[in-house]
């Protein structure tokens, strides 16, 4: 079974989603301050660290960017029932 360790800001809005990513990019801030600044998700407390799970764990948009794009990267916004992630694959076993 497939696993990794991602961690992710969950927002409102895909305009959020968007000036945040642009924000991590430059380095205006980092992807902890802004996960435990502006993510509506409870992992917000530990910057948006979701630990390792198990494919089938999430919901589909959010495996589907999980288990296929490249690690380190910032992908979104992903739109899911919750709202808009933006998702940083750590790692993939």
């Amino acid at each position: 079974m497939a696993k990794a360790t991602a961690r992710h800001i969950l927002v409102n809005t895909e305009k959020l989603a968007k000036k945040l990513k642009k924000e991590i990019i430059k380095k205006e801030i980092t992807f902890e301050k802004a996960a435990k600044k502006f993510s509506k998700c409870p992992s917000s407390k530990s910057g948006g660290n979701l630990g390792t799970f198990s494919k089938g764990e999430m919901v589909k948009e959010f495996d589907q960017i999980v288990f296929k794009e490249e690690l380190h990267k910032i992908h979104g916004p992903v739109k899911t029932e919750f709202g808009f992630h933006l998702i940083e694959i750590i790692a993939r076993y």
